[in-house]
């Protein structure tokens, strides 16, 4: 039910392509520089953005989807501490 709600693009952030992170780093960095955000503290920005990102997007990182009060991997460590997720496949049907 998280994988196909959620669409999360890996298990955690050691699993997504450094490209991706990068070019979220980048994003990051161009929109705080588009609200005027002094260059100094642009990393900090992006970084934050990307860690967002990296939240969203990872498995064992997002909001559980029956309780948003904790993430995947704090429900799966409450239900038996020794269990983990090392992959997932979601499958998307389309229409015509």
């Amino acid at each position: 039910m998280q994988v196909a709600a959620m669409a999360p693009i890996a298990v955690d952030q050691a699993n997504i392509d450094p490209e991706i992170l990068e070019k979220e780093k980048q994003i990051g960095m161009d929109q705080a520089r588009e609200e005027g955000k002094p260059e100094a503290i642009l990393e900090k920005i992006a970084m934050g953005k990307m860690n967002k990102f990296v939240k969203d997007n990872t498995l064992l990182n997002q909001d559980f989807v029956r309780d948003t009060k904790k993430s995947v991997k704090q429900y799966l460590s409450e239900t038996d501490k020794d269990l983990t997720v090392t992959s997932f496949a979601r499958i998307m049907l389309a229409s015509k």
